[in-house]
């Protein structure tokens, strides 16, 4: 059963974020609904520590899921424009396979000063391959296996392509279910790197963070050897917006425990999401003040963190 005081707490929460903000200029996004900018101004150097490109009139897909059918890098730049977020980490889809072109052409469009990548890549990928993607702004490699049906990478190849990136300083970082996060726990926990888990680490409901994979992603973060990704709301609900309890007790529970080690990520253009129930992208962006209601952790999460993470120049 969803937490009847996080609910109430979250849907206050928002309600009187919304009522209390002036008004605000319009912005209409692609791959998005709503105008309105979020009614929580983000710091300066805020970053987006997850979205992903589709471009397929310039880089044609090589897998056959279903994808948003473009995301370019003008359209985002509106996204920027409407939540205030300067910085960027692009993540390959799984649209693209292993092919990473369309993410460091992103990369070079955006500018390496203001933007990173995270590639997917098979254990047959050369060494100077990987040189050149880390020249082009790549900082970590990502194991999205939640569906199997669909993965383009295996759990087999976690610990090898581990290994090979290890020296070039990048993390690897997981789209995995909860459970799989219980099954692979030896796994993650003698990795050579950082990783980073992607929205909230889905643990699954209703159990939320009474999930056991909760406990070993906290445990993690404790050793400092993972970081967790603020995203994907909609992906760890069963009652939606606009206060998504489920995934804002999960959430909150993290900002917590690590503020430290936290990053927000937008997930623009929503690829799990059809055209008809895309999210509010401004909605999304204000949850994060009732996530972290304290601005100075806020702040943390949305500037200094990525600094860490993802080596941007440091702020001043």
């Amino acid at each position: 059963m969803i937490r009847r005081r996080e609910f109430i707490q979250g849907a206050m929460a928002l309600a009187a974020l919304q009522a209390s903000a002036p008004p605000v200029s319009a912005q209409e996004v692609p791959n998005s609904v709503g105008t309105n900018q979020p009614k929580t101004k983000a710091p300066a150097q805020a970053c987006d520590c997850h979205m992903h490109i589709y471009d397929p009139a310039r880089f044609p897909f090589s897998g056959t899921t279903r994808a948003p059918s473009r995301a370019t890098v003008a359209q985002y730049r509106l996204l920027q424009k409407r939540n205030g977020t300067s910085r960027v980490v692009i993540v390959t889809p799984r649209n693209y396979v292993v092919d990473n072109r369309v993410t460091v052409d992103a990369i070079a469009q955006l500018g390496i000063a203001n933007a990173r990548g995270v590639a997917v890549v098979h254990p047959t990928i050369t060494g100077a391959e990987l040189k050149k993607l880390n020249e082009g702004g790549i900082r970590g490699i990502r194991f999205s296996i939640a569906d199997p049906a669909v993965a383009v990478t295996t759990p087999a190849m976690i610990e090898p392509l581990a290994k090979r990136v290890a020296d070039l300083g990048w993390h690897i970082q997981f789209n995995m279910s909860g459970q799989q996060v219980v099954e692979l726990a030896d796994v993650l926990r003698r990795l050579p790197t950082q990783m980073v888990f992607d929205h909230l680490a889905n643990p699954p409901l209703p159990a939320g963070v009474d999930h056991a994979s909760h406990g070993i992603v906290r445990e993690l973060l404790d050793k400092r050897r993972a970081w967790v990704k603020l995203s994907g709301a909609y992906s760890n609900t069963k009652v939606g917006p606009p206060s998504y309890p489920e995934a804002t007790a999960i959430a909150r529970d993290f900002v917590q425990a690590a503020p430290e080690r936290l990053v927000w990520g937008s997930d623009w253009p929503h690829p799990s999401l059809p055209d008809d129930r895309k999210p509010d992208d401004a909605l999304l962006f204000d949850l994060l003040a009732v996530w972290a209601p304290n601005e100075a952790v806020r702040n943390r999460i949305l500037v200094r963190n990525p600094e860490t993470l993802y080596g941007f120049a440091k702020s001043a």
